[in-house]
């Protein structure tokens, strides 16, 4: 039986690939997007193309993250046709890039709509269909900026990251009991495969921003250029879908609770491994220690 997957943010970057890499292994994915009868028309028939090319259940959904009447339909769509939903990736997200005293508390908010509330909005739509099945798969896509080097001019999404990055540490204690694994997938800096960098927002204070360039002039492209000298060859974002494919294809139990690809190495791993250690010491001293392993339960 495949496993029927959902994940949000599929139109393009880590999504798009990781839909192709999880149907290519047999899942029913329904890839996640919005604007798909307008802007998004091309991704979604790029999807189908792929589909019917290389025979796999490949599907395109209407899914907009920040409203959560897209994604009640979303979930109701799949749950009608399936009965089930066995993995939900969380996905979806969005970069800015500048000063961060250049954005509006208003812009950091919409970043943090995107990048966290729409975890919430998903999770609320999906998660009664997992925990009443009693097993189920969340994988929540983070970002080694939450954790490693985090070089200026991208704070306010650094900081959106972080927060859903805890969101899902304790969503996994919170699952638990109900058979539910999680897993974090940790990304690095990948600059060729994703639209991260070209689709990123700016301040719209630019005013403060001009400001800031007599004395960090140029210093984006600078980051950028570094990022991507530190890579080594062949880093591609493939790295990352292909681990969340290898992730999904494990038995149950033996999902890793965070894995980190990180060609560029930015010391994310290094301080995750003490935070983790730190988590699962913490909830075996509070008598919690059941809390670590998932196992499924009876529906």
């Amino acid at each position: 039986m495949s496993n029927i997957v959902v994940i949000t943010g599929a139109s393009s970057g880590f999504g798009a690939l990781t839909a192709r890499a999880l149907a290519d292994k047999g899942s029913t994915v329904y890839a996640g997007m919005r604007n798909t009868t307008t802007r998004n028309a091309p991704q979604v028939q790029a999807a189908a193309d792929y589909g019917k090319e290389h025979g796999v259940d490949l599907r395109s959904i209407e899914l907009d993250v920040n409203a959560q009447d897209s994604v009640d339909a979303a979930i109701d769509r799949v749950i009608a046709e399936h009965g089930r939903i066995d993995v939900l990736i969380h996905n979806a997200g969005h970069m800015v890039t500048g000063p961060a005293e250049a954005f509006t508390p208003e812009q950091l908010a919409e970043l943090y709509d995107v990048n966290v509330l729409s975890t919430q909005r998903v999770n609320r739509a999906a998660l009664p269909h997992l925990r009443k099945a009693g097993r189920g798969l969340v994988i929540w896509v983070s970002s080694s900026s939450v954790k490693g080097g985090t070089p200026p001019y991208l704070a306010p999404y650094f900081a959106a990251k972080a927060a859903m990055d805890s969101l899902a540490v304790s969503y996994a204690a919170e699952l638990a009991r109900w058979g539910v694994e999680t897993s974090i997938v940790v990304p690095g800096s990948f600059t060729s495969g994703t639209n991260h960098f070209a689709h990123a927002g700016h301040p719209a204070d630019g005013a403060v921003a001009a400001e800031y360039e007599t004395r960090y002039a140029d210093l984006m492209t600078q980051v950028a250029e570094k990022l991507a000298a530190l890579a080594p060859e062949g880093a591609d974002a493939s790295l990352v879908s292909d681990e969340i494919a290898r992730i999904v294809a494990l038995p149950v139990g033996q999902r890793p609770y965070r894995v980190h690809i990180d060609p560029a190495d930015d010391g994310s791993e290094a301080v995750s491994v003490v935070a983790d250690r730190i988590r699962r010491d913490f909830l075996t001293r509070v008598a919690l220690p059941d809390l670590l392993i998932v196992h499924p339960t009876a529906a």
